[in-house]
C-alpha cells in the first residue's frame, strides 16, 4: 500500500511538509481519522497522504496512519507527534481482505472509535492502452485501486454504523472523467466515483457521509517521480508541461491542496454534503467535453 502519493523528505519550503504548519484549529477535534496511504514514496514534495495526516491533525483529529511500508507510516505518524498531535501507524495490504479486518480493530484498539476513513492509494504503473494493457497489470491496478477501497469501507464501515455516523473521503483521479491514455487506471477511478456515490446512497440513514475528490495535474512524488523515472523526461522540464496545460494560474496544484479538500469534506461544516465527487483540479475539469 505504499503505492500512496507521498514522500519522505523534510522540506521547510511552502510545499513541503511543514506547509501551513502555523494553520491549527478545531475543525475535526475529538475525531479519530483512518488515513490509509499515509505513508509515501521518495520525492522533493510531500504527497496527499502525509499532508493530509498532518493537516487534520493540526485541526484536533487523532491519526491511525495506515500503509503496507510500516517504517513510512511510522514516519508520517511521528511526524505528526513532533508537531504535539496523536498518531498511531498500522501496516496493512489493502488488497487483503484479511488486513483490512484488522485494521478495523486496530483503530478501535487504538483510539476506541473511527470517525472518519480517507482512502489514498492509488497505482499506474504498467498501465496501457486498449491493446497493449496485459491482463494482470489490469487485475493488479484495479486490486488496489478499486479493491481495496471497497474492502477498507466493507470493514470500517460497520463501525462507524455501530457509532452512529462518520465521513469517508476517497481519493479518485481527474482521470476518471478526463481522456486519459491509461485504460486500467481511468476506468479503476471512475469506478471508485461510483462506488463512492453507491457508499453515499446506501449509508445516509446511518449517519455515514461519502464523497470523492479527483486531483488534477498536483506536485507530488508519485506523479512527477514516477512520470520522470518511467518516461525519462527531466524533473523540472516535467513539471513545466504539466504546469502549463493548468487553466488556474498556470500552475499544478500540491498535496496540501488535496488535503484541505478532505478537511473540509471530513469537518462538521460539510455535515450536509454527501455523494459529492468534487475536483480539485485548477479548472481542468472545465475542459472535459
Amino acid at each position: 500500500m505504499s503505492t500512496s502519493d507521498t514522500d519522505t523528505d523534510t522540506d521547510t519550503d511552502t510545499d513541503g511538509p511543514t506547509a501551513g504548519a502555523t494553520d491549527r484549529g478545531t475543525r475535526v477535534a475529538g475525531k479519530v481519522a483512518m488515513v490509509v496511504g499515509a505513508g509515501q514514496t521518495p520525492g522533493d514534495t510531500i504527497g496527499n497522504g502525509r499532508a493530509t495526516s498532518l493537516l487534520l491533525a493540526r485541526h484536533g483529529a487523532r491519526i491511525i496512519a495506515v500503509d503496507r511500508d510500516l517504517a513510512s507510516a511510522e514516519q508520517t505518524a511521528a511526524m505528526v507527534g513532533a508537531e504535539g498531535g496523536d498518531a498511531t501507524a498500522v501496516r496493512a495490504d489493502i488488497t487483503s481482505e484479511h488486513d483490512c479486518i484488522g485494521l478495523a480493530a486496530a483503530g478501535l484498539d487504538a483510539f476506541g472509535r473511527i470517525d472518519i476513513l480517507v482512502n489514498n492509494v492509488g497505482i499506474g504503473f504498467g498501465d496501457g492502452g486498449v491493446t497493449t494493457l496485459t491482463e494482470e497489470n489490469w487485475d493488479r491496478i484495479f486490486a488496489v485501486n478499486l479493491k481495496g477501497m471497497w474492502l477498507t469501507c466493507k470493514h470500517i464501515v460497520p463501525v462507524m454504523r455501530a457509532q452512529g455516523g462518520g465521513a469517508i473521503v476517497n481519493i479518485s483521479s481527474l482521470a476518471a472523467v478526463a481522456s486519459a491514455p491509461m485504460l486500467a487506471y481511468k476506468t479503476s477511478k471512475a469506478a471508485v466515483n461510483s462506488l463512492t456515490e453507491s457508499l453515499a446512497g446506501g449509508n445516509a440513514k446511518h449517519g455515514i457521509r461519502a464523497n470523492a475528490i479527483m486531483p488534477g495535474l498536483m506536485d507530488t512524488p508519485m506523479a512527477i517521480e514516477g512520470i520522470a523515472a518511467g518516461t525519462g523526461v527531466d524533473k523540472d522540464e516535467l513539471r513545466s508541461r504539466r504546469a502549463a496545460t493548468v487553466p488556474l494560474g498556470k500552475r499544478m496544484g500540491t498535496a496540501w491542496d488535496v488535503a484541505y479538500a478532505v478537511l473540509y469534506l471530513a469537518s462538521d461544516e460539510a455535515n450536509f454534503v454527501t455523494g459529492v465527487i468534487l475536483a480539485v483540479d485548477g479548472g481542468q475539469a472545465n475542459r472535459v467535453g
